[in-house]
């Protein structure tokens, strides 16, 4: 069963508990089945790469983990903190028809996220 997550691929958040706690960052993957997300510069791990031909060497580098969805908030660059979302909801007149747009926004300021 997927789940729903309060982020998606792009989003610019804040590691809120863990070894990265502070770490500012923007989501590169995000995972519905586990329930995680990898976010740049957050969770480093060390990954060990075998030789793939003959007289190449290993070697060990550094990439980001997964960690769980709950412990990232959402960054809002005005508050300059991890924030909840809203969601705004306007709608237009175009030719006649209703269009409805909604966008996050920061729950504290208003800005959009």
């Amino acid at each position: 069963m997927e789940k729903k997550l309060h982020v998606k691929k792009g989003d610019k958040v804040i590691v809120i508990s863990g070894a990265s706690k502070g770490v500012i960052g923007n989501v590169v993957e995000v995972s519905r089945e586990e329930g995680k997300v990898i976010v740049e510069k957050a969770h480093m791990i060390s990954k060990h790469i075998k030789p793939r031909k003959q007289g190449e060497n290993g070697q060990i580098i550094n990439v980001e983990g997964a960690i769980y969805a709950d412990k990232v908030m959402l960054y809002c660059d005005k508050c300059g903190k991890g924030v909840r979302a809203a969601v705004k909801v306007e709608t237009e007149e175009k030719n006649g028809k209703t269009v409805t747009t909604k966008t996050r926004v920061c729950k504290k300021c208003g800005a959009k996220l």
